[in-house]
């Protein structure tokens, strides 16, 4: 059996967006009670996709005279993966996911930090700065 191999950085980041879209879309709907599961299932792919997202950034980086500021950066982006990935999975050890606990991890400060984060690195490295 072949080992899982692990998800690249485009596909972590994509993870995290499509996460962030279905719990706008999710906070919206009132909800008292859950979706049955398709809430879960975006947050657990994008809980997963914070695991080492700094480091499926680093093999990106390709320019040495940029390498040392984009080191710093990954720095960041690990921490505030780290405290995104705690929120996140706070509401998905809860028994019921309502919207209004969406809604309210949505505004968390720390998901809007990974996400300029995610954005910033991603179009970085489409830039070639990398």
């Amino acid at each position: 059996m072949a080992e899982k191999s692990e998800p690249t950085l485009a596909e972590r980041i994509e993870a995290v967006e499509q996460a962030y879209e279905f719990m706008l879309a999710y906070a919206a709907q009132g909800r008292e009670d859950e979706d049955g599961g398709s809430l879960r299932e975006f947050l657990a792919r994008a809980a997963a996709a914070l695991d080492g997202l700094a480091a499926a950034a680093r093999p990106n980086v390709q320019d040495s005279a940029s390498r040392q500021a984009f080191a710093a950066f990954l720095e960041v982006l690990d921490d505030d993966a780290r405290k995104a990935g705690a929120a996140l999975r706070l509401v998905l050890a809860q028994k019921s996911i309502t919207s209004q606990l969406v809604d309210n991890l949505n505004a968390s400060i720390h998901v809007r930090a990974l996400l300029t984060d995610v954005f910033l690195i991603d179009e970085a490295l489409k830039r070639g700065e990398g």
